[in-house]
């Protein structure tokens, strides 16, 4: 499949969609506390996301039925927001979509809910370090392999489990677009990095294993064993010289 290519006008755009996510992030990361329900999370965002001039990239999405993610301790990715209320010690990881004149922004980020435990803790600041390390391989010297290598080395390392089976993906016009962007891989494999690539770059990391299973409402995915997951995730610009975090408050520059 032909990976595409954006144009300075096409970057303009998805900057945009990006600093729309990056805005419902910090709402909703004032608002995560004991008591708040993934429902009135969903209410915040997707009120901030249509008064922005942009649409909830997820609202009916082959189906998905609600404008975010939220997925709370065992669940992986496409927790369906709800009544489920958010206790002391739980973590939600919430997935942020926007549609700006044709152009998507994609971002997860994992929080806390309280104080939880330390492991917990450390689960969650390690998904975002190994992002943050797969970023620094974004670049036209390196390859997918070589940014995969660098996620899961880093995850493993501080001891927890990637998910194999869902991955990161291109972004562009379409939410999934080419190519694939796996958090595991081999170093100097895969497709070589190219200037205007824009790619979802999404570590999720697993307590206990990282085996999944869907749950029966056909979208929400658990762990198979139980334990906690996070995720941590970034529209990001391959280009010369160091990569572009559109999704980040001030289109953060690694």
């Amino acid at each position: 499949m032909t990976v595409s290519l954006k144009s300075t006008r096409e970057v303009e755009l998805m900057r945009a969609a990006g600093q729309i996510v990056a805005e419902v992030h910090e709402l909703l990361r004032e608002r995560v506390a004991p008591g708040v329900t993934t429902g009135e999370l969903n209410r915040i965002a997707h009120e901030h996301i249509i008064s922005s001039g942009a649409y909830p990239a997820f609202l009916g999405y082959s189906g998905f039925p609600a404008s975010i993610c939220t997925s709370v301790n065992e669940q992986i990715v496409h927790g369906i927001p709800g009544d489920r209320v958010l206790y002391e010690g739980d973590i939600v990881s919430i997935d942020v979509g926007a549609i700006y004149e044709r152009y998507y922004g994609d971002a997860a980020r994992t929080l806390p809910v309280g104080e939880v435990a330390p492991e917990v803790s450390r689960l969650i600041s390690a998904t975002e370090r190994s992002f943050w390390a797969g970023v620094n391989y974004a670049t036209p010297e390196y390859r997918l392999g070589d940014v995969a290598a660098a996620i899961q080395e880093c995850a493993e390392g501080c001891g927890f489990d990637v998910v194999r089976a869902y991955v990161g993906h291109g972004i562009g016009r379409e939410m999934h677009e080419a190519p694939q962007v796996p958090n595991f891989g081999e170093p100097g494999t895969g497709r070589k990095l190219r200037p205007g690539m824009t790619l979802a770059i999404e570590p999720m990391l697993n307590i206990g294993g990282s085996d999944t299973r869907e749950l029966e409402d056909g979208w929400t995915v658990v762990t198979a064993s139980g334990g906690y997951s996070a995720n941590y995730e970034n529209t990001v610009l391959i280009r010369d010289g160091e990569p572009e975090v559109l999704t980040m408050l001030a289109h953060a520059v690694v």
